[in-house]
C-alpha cells in the first residue's frame, strides 16, 4: 500500500513484511554549487535531516529509500559536499534500521561518497510491494510493469501562481496520472531488447514470468523545498504532442496520460487536472 504523508513530499510503502519511507531528490550540496556562483545560501542539509528525522520518528519504517539525485553535483567529488553527504547519513542512520538508494541522473560517483551500509541500486529501479520505484532519468525496468504503482521523482514538479501585480508564486505538487499499460509495456519490452511475440502483456509472460498489472504512476516533489520546482502547468511545458518539453522518457512518451493527470499540493489540496490547468494562468487574490 502506498500512503502519501502530507504536508511533506515524502510517501510511505507498507507490505506485510516491511515499511519503507521514500524520498527523491534531497540534492545534497545544492547551495555549494551557488556559492560558487557568489550566492552565499547556508547549508540546508540540517534542515533536510531534522525533516527526514521527524518522519523516521513518527511512522518508524525499517528502510527510507531516497529514489534518486542525492547530491546536486553530477559526477565531481568536492570536499564540501562530501562533508554534506557524511553529516547526512551519519545522522539519519540513527534512525532507521536501512538506507537505499536509486541511483538518479546527479548520482555520479556516489558510492565513493556513502557508508559502506547504504545499498545503491541501478536506476532502473526497484520492487516494494505493489510499488515500482525508479528516478525517472532512465526508462525502468520491465519487471517493474508487474507493479499496480510507480513512483518516480526526477521532474520536481509544480505549479505556477500569478496575481495581478505580477507576483509570482512557484508551489510544488504531486502529479498522479493513469497509464497505458500496452503502451508502456511495449517501450520498455523495445528499449531493453526484448522481442515482442503475440501482445507485450503474453511476452511479459514468457520472458520475464509475470503479469503485466501497472495502471497509474505518481511523480513525486523534491524534498529539498528550497529547490522549488519546474512549473507543468506552464502550457509550453505539456501541450499534448509536445511532452518533449517534459523531463524523462516515460513522462515524453505516449504511456502517460498527462492531460488528465491530477495535482495535489502537499498539504493535500486537490488543484485539478494538468489539462485544466495548463491553457490558463492561476490567479492569486490580493489581499
Amino acid at each position: 500500500m502506498l500512503k502519501l504523508l502530507p504536508p511533506y513530499p515524502a510517501a510511505l510503502i507498507k507490505t506485510a513484511q516491511t515499511e519503507t519511507l521514500v524520498v527523491a531528490d534531497p540534492h545534497i550540496g545544492w547551495e555549494i554549487s551557488l556559492q560558487e556562483k557568489g550566492i552565499y545560501l547556508p547549508s540546508q542539509t540540517p534542515k533536510l535531516i531534522e525533516e527526514l528525522k521527524t518522519l523516521l520518528v513518527k511512522y518508524q519504517p525499517k528502510t527510507l529509500l531516497i529514489i534518486g539525485d542525492v547530491k546536486h553535483s553530477v559526477v565531481t567529488r568536492a570536499p564540501a559536499e562530501r562533508r554534506e553527504l557524511s553529516e547526512f547519513f551519519n545522522e539519519i542512520v540513527k534512525y532507521v534500521q536501512e538506507i537505499r538508494v536509486v541511483r538518479g541522473n546527479h548520482d555520479g560517483n556516489l558510492e565513493f561518497m556513502l557508508p559502506a551500509n547504504v545499498k545503491v541500486h541501478r536506476a532502473s529501479g526497484v520492487v516494494i510491494g505493489d510499488v515500482g520505484l525508479f528516478h525517472g532519468h532512465k526508462w525502468p525496468s520491465p519487471v517493474l510493469l508487474s507493479c499496480k504503482t510507480l513512483l518516480m521523482g526526477h521532474l520536481h514538479p509544480a505549479v505556477v501562481f500569478h496575481d495581478s501585480a505580477g507576483s509570482i508564486l512557484n508551489k510544488q505538487v504531486w502529479v498522479k496520472a493513469e497509464i497505458v499499460p500496452e503502451t508502456l509495456a511495449n517501450l520498455l519490452l523495445k528499449r531493453h531488447y526484448v522481442k515482442v511475440e503475440g501482445t507485450a502483456e503474453e511476452t511479459l509472460q514468457n520472458h520475464y514470468n509475470m503479469k503485466l498489472k501497472v495502471e497509474q504512476i505518481f511523480v513525486m516533489p523534491s524534498f529539498n523545498q528550497l529547490l522549488g520546482g519546474r512549473p507543468i502547468n506552464e502550457s509550453k511545458l505539456t501541450l499534448r504532442g509536445s511532452n518533449e518539453k517534459l523531463i524523462g522518457p516515460v513522462l515524453r512518451s505516449d504511456a502517460v496520460a498527462l492531460e488528465n493527470a491530477e495535482l495535489y499540493l502537499l498539504d493535500g489540496t486537490y488543484l485539478g487536472s494538468l489539462g485544466q490547468l495548463k491553457n490558463r494562468d492561476l490567479q492569486i487574490r490580493n489581499c
